[in-house]
């Protein structure tokens, strides 16, 4: 068989065309295509760069499918069902919504795809592929599997190697996709598998994809010993009870760690409580993490702040503050995300129980949504007018002024010729995309795909 790999784009800009400059390998269609038999001839094609080949032969299409990519990989596997090509899809969007996803697929893969991708390969290939297979939640990569990253070979990605430490996270915040599909449940690779993926690897610059990477503390630990000496300069995604534990601060620093992207969320202690963010509020008296901050500028790690901006005890200016406060900490990157409602999640079922969903509860469909701009009401402002406090934050934050101001820190972005590098070189990756994003459509298509017409406000 052919299989044709896809990741969708977002959506276009009001002018045309978007073209992804921040885009990162597809690591999961590397590994897919690794878990096929090399008896069938696979294709990795990735929307953000390059045009679908619609009429090249293809005997089976597997889309990975998220939210944001919701309602343009369904406009991508309509053309291809049309044409008589089975379609499978996969991914978070697909296994918090199947029966959506089944409106516009052949095949719904729901959960972890490697418990079962030779089923749906043989289903395939004898013509009797099942309307839903459903995968077992466990060790990524098991067996020693490594990615085709020949696969990537023409495509341009950023110069950063994507490998899997581990998938999922020990906590259960309300707003959280990643709680709602692993449901807390947390595993890890063997660390002689990941370090013998390192060593594959062309480019010796990591970002492990982890949505915890420190969710388990002592594999972490575990692996970060075996990679000290290594050579090796990585990133990824942790939470901020991390600087609890010195030991861990240590090996990080030691094993080559530039940064991590943190969720800070809130400087509201009420914001965390209900939002369950209990990493942010294990270990000290509340001090607006002045004392993780001072920890992780010790240790001499950038930080990729993360914050989610309309909890019911927002205001317009206290995100002002938040701008603040990131400004004052001279982060490295800083992202004032609007709260979004993802479906499956603690916190869409509340605002739906409440009325408070715009767009009828499907912003990701919705003709009428923009990305970046909110999808519910909140409680303390307008929709609109926390749509607005997001967006000056962003301005604010990539001023020229601003970025110089924060670039003079000693202890990190100063620290090294490569510190400064990572520095300059996101904030100038970070400040165009983030231009060029707001207020972009989902999809190229602008007729709605079956969803209601009011949006509310």
């Amino acid at each position: 068989m052919r299989i044709l790999f896809v990741r969708p784009n977002i959506g276009r800009l009001a002018e045309g065309a978007y073209i992804d400059e921040g885009r990162m390998e597809p690591l999961e269609l590397a590994v897919l295509a690794s878990l096929t038999p090399r008896q069938h001839d696979c294709l990795i094609c990735d929307d953000r760069v390059e045009k679908i080949p619609y009429d090249e032969p293809a005997d089976l299409v597997a889309i990975t499918v998220e939210t944001y990519t919701a309602r343009r990989s369904y406009e991508i596997a309509d053309e291809f069902r049309a044409r008589g090509v089975k379609v499978i899809m996969g991914g978070f969007h697909a296994s918090l919504l199947p029966g959506e996803c089944a409106e516009h697929a052949d095949s719904v893969f729901i959960g972890d795809a490697e418990s079962l991708w030779s089923e749906v390969l043989d289903d395939a290939h004898r013509g009797c592929l099942k309307s839903v297979y459903q995968g077992t939640v466990g060790n990524p990569q098991a067996g020693g599997v490594l990615p085709r990253r020949e696969l990537y070979s023409h495509h341009d990605y950023l110069p950063l190697s994507l490998i899997q430490f581990g998938r999922g996270c020990k906590y259960a915040c309300s707003f959280c996709a990643i709680h709602a599909f692993f449901r807390r449940h947390h595993c890890v690779r063997p660390s002689r598998d990941v370090l013998r993926e390192i060593e594959q690897a062309e480019n010796r610059y990591v970002f492990f994809v982890d949505d915890n990477f420190l969710s388990d503390r002592d594999a972490a630990k575990s692996f970060l010993r075996e990679l000290v000496g290594k050579r090796v300069r990585w990133v990824s995604q942790g939470s901020i009870d991390m600087t609890l534990d010195t030991e861990l601060m240590d090996l990080m620093e030691a094993s080559g760690c530039i940064g991590h992207v943190i969720g800070f969320e809130s400087l509201s202690p009420e914001n965390l409580k209900g939002m369950k963010k209990a990493p942010n509020l294990i270990g000290r008296g509340w001090d607006r993490y002045q004392k993780a901050c001072e920890i992780l500028r010790n240790h001499h790690l950038q930080t990729w702040a993360a914050f989610t901006l309309g909890h019911d005890h927002d205001t317009a200016e206290s995100i002002t503050e938040v701008a603040d406060f990131a400004i004052e900490n001279k982060f490295c990157v800083a992202a004032f995300n609007i709260l979004m409602p993802y479906p499956g999640t603690a916190f869409y079922e509340r605002l739906k129980i409440q009325g408070r969903l715009l767009y009828d509860g499907h912003w990701w469909l919705h003709p009428d949504y923009r990305f970046n701009h909110a999808a519910f009401r909140p409680a303390n402002m307008t929709a609109d007018e926390l749509t607005e406090a997001c967006w000056k934050c962003k301005q604010r934050w990539s001023r020229p002024a601003t970025i110089f101001r924060r670039f003079w820190d000693v202890k990190t972005h100063l620290r090294s010729p490569l510190r400064m590098a990572v520095f300059f070189d996101f904030n100038r990756l970070v400040a165009k995309e983030v231009r060029r994003k707001q207020g972009m459509y989902f999809g190229l298509k602008h007729a709605s795909l079956g969803t209601a017409q009011t949006t509310g406000s």
